[in-house]
């Protein structure tokens, strides 16, 4: 809640004034902070840690997608530490002078804060073992990707070795990373394996869609639109606990617009049952 409170301020900074200093948010932290709030409802009360994170890397291997959010009830200092290291790794990015009142941590560019990063994370790694440490590795190893590339592909080739949640949260960092590569092929087989699983960590939908993608860049219109058509016709299906339509996910509706670029044809199959957004 401080982080929040903290950036929040940021944003309060007038735009008018020309000489005062403002903070921008990538596409990485606006994401975190909307998931953020939508986990933290989900799981407040549950009486458990949850920790759950989705790492999307792009050919500049930038993180642009994260969750992290765990009960009040715990407060260990292997957790405090590791979510000092995650604060750490989505603070505010600027090049202006640091307003007086802003008090958190903030960085010139971004391979400064994921250098930063990199060290907490590391820290925590070699200090805490168990779960706390496996998931520093992989949060290290994720960071790096902007630092070491190469380095930080084999670190994700181990850690998704290991099974279980970090394993497979690596897998899915390792095919991002493949797919930014252009090593399609192999990026694919990875999203197979992870779709394949009983109980992925990262949704079916996200991991399809990745899929899709790939299968569009590769003229596989065909395998492309059967996934889009899957994603945004379940979407537009699902009903809550009354039995009422549910708004369709940000990946829903991705798929469904490229659905309908790719195939407007086999777009207008789907029912759109959802109600409208209050405007």
């Amino acid at each position: 809640m401080a982080r929040k409170k903290r950036l929040q301020e940021v944003k309060e900074v007038p735009e008018q004034k020309p000489k005062e200093p403002v903070f921008y948010q990538d596409a990485f932290q606006q994401k975190t902070n909307r998931q953020l709030n939508e986990i933290s409802k989900k799981v407040e009360g549950k009486g458990r840690t949850i920790l759950y994170a989705v790492a999307a890397v792009a050919v500049l291997v930038v993180l642009i997608g994260l969750i992290y959010s765990w009960n009040r009830r715990s407060s260990s200092a292997g957790q405090n530490a590791l979510g000092n290291a995650i604060e750490t790794s989505i603070a505010p990015v600027t090049t202006q002078p640091i307003p007086p009142t802003y008090t958190g941590k903030a960085f010139k560019s971004e391979r400064e804060r994921a250098a930063a990063a990199l060290a907490e994370f590391q820290n925590v790694a070699s200090t805490y073992g168990g779960a706390i440490g496996e998931k520093a590795k992989y949060f290290a190893a994720v960071t790096k990707l902007s630092i070491d590339r190469n380095a930080a592909v084999q670190e994700l080739e181990t850690i998704a070795k290991s099974g279980g949640e970090v394993g497979s949260l690596a897998k899915f960092a390792l095919a991002q990373a493949k797919q930014g590569d252009n090593k399609l092929d192999e990026a694919v087989a990875l999203y197979q394996e992870l779709a394949a699983a009983n109980d992925p960590v990262v949704s079916r939908d996200t991991i399809n869609l990745a899929l899709a993608t790939i299968f569009e860049k590769q003229g596989k219109k065909t395998e492309a639109a059967d996934l889009y058509f899957k994603i945004a016709d379940a979407a537009s299906k699902a009903k809550d606990a009354d039995g009422k339509p549910i708004q369709p996910s940000q990946t829903a509706r991705e798929a469904k617009d490229k659905l309908q670029a790719l195939d407007p044809a086999k777009a207008a199959e789907i029912k759109d049952e959802t109600p409208q957004l209050p405007g």
